[in-house]
């Protein structure tokens, strides 16, 4: 499928759009849900701060911590310096990363090289991304394969954006039986690829009862980016020029940390904890809560502007105060963190 110049152009102005507002702090929510969550500290931990361990495995590849660079953007010649930047990151500290949605790069071909990862991150989990609703407009197994070849991904990620199509200018908004859809996927993926797919929000969460029933259709791993960090409808609203739109949905969705522990509880669900994560104790937060990965978009993007440098202090930063806050619970493992009690913050 091809698509012409105008709408091209039409569409990686719309890119550069995104990157630029998504970088605006006032589009970043003004309420940190984490901050409700508490860990009861361990004045005698009873372990040695070096025996903390965080490495684990996703999508059998080694990770040295639970972190994803969570998929942000590309098409744009600034989205093609930040995905790089971030790929250089990635394997630099051993951790995941993922691209933005590749709709445009399967449409017009001269926009794929800013997807490309694979070649400064030739050993990491690397995640491929498409829109679900695109499933209800034209796209099938091939799309997907093509996204998936496209960036040397091990996973593709459908996003569920509901919120930020129905604001969004051009949004695609026939959300129509599309779980079946994307079961239907998942199943030829797996069985002719060996990828896996996610399936992920954009930051208004997924409930209990949406992991529920894409688990029904085969998809067993769920990225919450829950309500939280960047907001999308003030991000589509200001290009649209609707503020009030944009601040009547700006708070719609599931918190983070109750998107977690709803997810968590559907059998045999990897969860991924995104959504408004800024630091390791919010990660550590998260793993307790019960993620098996944990994802950040805004921290990273930041950093990702001005240097792979820079990606990759904000990452060793992460670590350390994941690190600090295990030794504090007293926890030298990940699974352990994972079992370890979380509480609502008392409001005394």
């Amino acid at each position: 499928m091809s698509v012409d110049t105008a709408t091209a152009g039409t569409e990686r102005d719309r890119k550069a759009e995104h990157i630029e507002l998504a970088l605006d702090r006032r589009t970043q929510l003004d309420r940190h849900f984490f901050d409700a969550w508490e860990f009861e500290h361990n004045a005698a931990p009873e372990i040695d701060r070096a025996a903390v361990d965080v490495s684990t495995h996703f999508l059998r590849k080694p990770l040295t911590a639970p972190l994803l660079i969570s998929c942000m953007t590309g098409g744009t010649e600034v989205a093609s310096r930040i995905n790089r930047n971030l790929a250089i990151a990635a394997e630099e500290t051993g951790i995941a990363v993922g691209v933005g949605s590749q709709r445009k790069a399967l449409e017009d071909s001269s926009t794929s090289d800013s997807f490309e990862m694979r070649d400064a991150a030739p050993s990491v989990p690397i995640l491929a991304n498409l829109g679900a609703v695109q499933l209800n407009y034209g796209y099938g197994y091939d799309e997907c394969r093509r996204a998936v070849e496209m960036v040397g991904a091990d996973a593709l990620v459908f996003h569920l954006n509901a919120v930020q199509e129905a604001i969004q200018p051009e949004g695609q908004c026939d959300f129509s039986d599309l779980l079946p859809r994307m079961g239907e996927i998942a199943r030829e993926l797996a069985q002719r690829d060996e990828v896996p797919v996610i399936a992920k929000e954009v930051g208004n969460g997924i409930s209990g009862a949406v992991a529920q029933r894409l688990a029904d259709h085969g998809i067993r791993i769920i990225d919450t980016a829950g309500l939280g960090g960047t907001s999308w409808s003030r991000i589509e609203a200001a290009r649209a020029d609707d503020v009030e739109l944009g601040e009547l949905f700006a708070h719609w969705g599931v918190p983070t940390p109750r998107s977690i522990r709803e997810c968590a509880a559907v059998p045999g669900m990897t969860v991924i904890g995104s959504g408004g994560v800024r630091n390791g104790v919010d990660v550590a937060k998260a793993i307790a809560l019960g993620a098996d990965l944990v994802g950040m978009a805004y921290p990273f993007l930041v950093a990702a502007v001005e240097s792979p440098e820079r990606v990759v202090e904000k990452v060793h930063r992460t670590i350390q105060e994941l690190e600090i806050a295990m030794f504090c619970l007293g926890v030298p493992s990940l699974a352990e963190l994972k079992s370890t009690p979380i509480r609502k913050r008392s409001q005394g």
